[in-house]
């Protein structure tokens, strides 16, 4: 999901036990939360412990690169615990999509989200970058300008990711190469609503269909799971070079429409959920800190990530890893 961040974050006060120090933006040591450090910690442990299980599983998170450096600012200094965690990191509109779909994002967020991936580059984390646009020439330039940075993109012309666009014909930088690690990947596909796909066999089909160096999609389709022989079938790109599949996980809220979902929360929150999202229905933020909320998420056999591992993905991709923004604006 898109969060809409300011060129400049602003040290923001919580109320009551939140709190940050006032000229650390990541907040003081001691009784209060430091929510910026708190998310880092969350994806290591996650990550170290997917490695545990699979040691080239790759850990990519999704926005938040404000995490990588202890400003926020991409001349601040290098977060290298958190960078040496991640195999990648995706960032959506970078140039295109920011404040709307098809629009180019204004330069001063752009420089900022390019200064602060390009650190990521420079600590060998890859950046898979989604601009939002179906314009031809704005979808040609998404390509154009990731690529003279260095970065991995995917221009989606549907804010919705539940389609493989018609345009361009091939996968920018299509290749018959095997991709086995992030590193070698030219392109990538990121599908993770399946509704148009009456089955999974459908889903299946045409994305083998496809040349595209990765695939990040969900674990499953009309909740109901994929298997890992079909995660398999995934894994070969249709000119017969090898790819890598990747599973969305989001890590920052809690759906109600995944598996883990207990009716009794419909009306009765466990003490780490809050409101629900106005502008996702069905998605709640969470303390994401809590130990019960990642016991959700990582770290035994009942979890999502488990889960993931066991049904054949090659890596996982965080979602609303920028949640640390909500708590610091209370």
């Amino acid at each position: 999901m898109a969060y809409k961040i300011p060129a400049l974050i602003p040290v923001a006060v919580a109320v009551l036990f939140f709190g940050c120090g006032d000229n650390d933006i990541n907040g003081p040591s001691g009784g209060d939360i430091n929510y910026r450090q708190e998310m880092r910690d969350f994806v290591t442990d996650l990550g170290n412990w997917g490695k545990s299980l699979n040691s080239s599983f790759l850990i990519i998170p999704q926005n938040g690169q404000e995490l990588v450096t202890d400003t926020g600012d991409g001349d601040g200094a290098p977060q290298t615990a958190y960078l040496a965690a991640i195999d990648a990191t995706g960032r959506e509109d970078m140039f295109y999509g920011y404040d709307s779909d098809d629009q180019p994002t204004p330069s001063a967020e752009s420089q900022y989200l390019v200064e602060l991936c390009l650190l990521c580059e420079q600590y060998e984390v890859e950046v898979l970058a989604t601009d939002y646009c179906w314009t031809h020439s704005n979808m040609d330039d998404s390509y154009a300008v990731n690529a003279q940075n260095g970065f991995i993109s995917f221009a989606a012309d549907h804010r919705d990711l539940n389609n493989i666009p018609d345009y361009p014909a091939t996968p920018y930088n299509v290749n018959s190469a095997d991709v086995t690690d992030i590193s070698q990947a030219a392109n990538f596909l990121y599908l993770i609503d399946t509704g148009n796909y009456a089955t999974r066999q459908d889903f299946i089909d045409a994305v083998s269909e496809t040349d595209y160096d990765v695939i990040i999609m969900d674990l499953y389709h009309n909740e109901e799971a994929f298997a890992p022989a079909e995660i398999q079938q995934l894994k070969t790109k249709s000119n017969g070079g090898s790819r890598l599949v990747v599973c969305y996980l989001s890590i920052g809220e809690a759906e109600d429409y995944r598996y883990y979902w207990q009716e009794s929360w419909n009306t009765d929150k466990p003490q780490w959920m809050g409101a629900e999202n106005p502008d996702w229905a069905g998605n709640y933020k969470v303390n994401y800190w809590d130990p019960e909320w990642q016991g959700i998420i990582f770290g035994n056999d009942d979890s999502y990530l488990r889960k993931i591992i066991d049904t054949g993905f090659d890596g996982v991709y965080l979602d609303l890893i920028d949640a640390f923004e909500y708590f610091e604006n209370l």
